[in-house]
């Protein structure tokens, strides 16, 4: 087993950061795109604008005190201005930075790479048909990319039967880009994905508690069966998380 640690490990480090170690960054190699394309087709789906949020004034303590995971949720639908709150708190974009090199946003990443993704499975959010989005964050808008026959099923049987999975109102999946953060650290790129996504899912809780909600991080999962669900290939980009919302009964 110890040879799995390494993982963890900052021995790359001297080699990115104190030799001549040529990462496509330091080649001069043109950054990847901030974003994912979508197609041009695609009909946008306005979400509220973090001005005119009307929700999410808990005090933080309150929020830390009471974070736990949910596995059971009510039937209660979310609003698109509650969706939209919780987007927003876990990728949404404050600044584009060094000449639309990168982005600041509300969550941490590592050389501001912020390598991910986020897709939707909407079972229950007020004005939206179910169905798996995509949240363009750029944008701060989503786009529907197809209706799913059976979707709670097919979700829960790729969680390897965590059928609770399918029962919220939205299930985040969380997919990486990893030559995103590649392109700046190259070896040590993987260990940054992952606490990158600690991060993340942690502003959920934070955020779902805010709005009366639950939620549950779910790290096991059927990797083909989910990158197939979302329509992504795999290699390039993979599912790395995925956490379903629902209110609390």
């Amino acid at each position: 087993m110890k040879k799995y640690r390494e993982f963890l490990k900052t021995h790359w480090w001297k080699d990115v950061f104190f030799s001549e170690y040529k990462t496509d960054q330091r080649m001069k190699v043109q950054n990847p795109p901030l974003q994912k394309e979508y197609p041009e087709s695609a009909a946008l789906i306005d979400l509220i604008d973090p001005i005119h949020f009307t929700l999410g004034n808990v005090p933080l303590i309150e929020l830390i005190r009471n974070r736990r995971s949910h596995r059971k949720f009510s039937d209660k639908p979310l609003s698109l201005e509650e969706l939209s709150f919780l987007l927003w708190a876990t990728q949404g974009v404050t600044k584009i930075v060094r000449n639309g090199a990168a982005t600041q946003r509300t969550v941490p990443s590592g050389g501001s790479r912020h390598s991910f993704e986020t897709y939707l499975a909407v079972f229950a959010i007020k004005g939206l048909e179910p169905g798996i989005y995509r949240y363009l964050a750029l944008e701060h808008k989503l786009y529907l990319i197809r209706q799913e026959d059976d979707l709670a099923k097919k979700l829960g049987k790729a969680c390897m039967k965590q059928n609770f999975v399918g029962q919220g109102a939205v299930t985040f999946i969380w997919t990486t880009i990893p030559y995103r953060t590649e392109w700046s650290y190259d070896k040590v790129s993987h260990k940054i994905i992952a606490q990158d996504a600690g991060h993340m899912c942690q502003n959920l809780y934070l955020a779902v508690g805010a709005i009366g909600a639950g939620t549950c991080a779910v790290g096991a999962y059927h990797q083909e069966q989910i990158d197939a669900l979302i329509g992504v290939d795999g290699e390039d980009e993979f599912t790395v998380y995925i956490a379903p919302v629902g209110k609390l009964r």
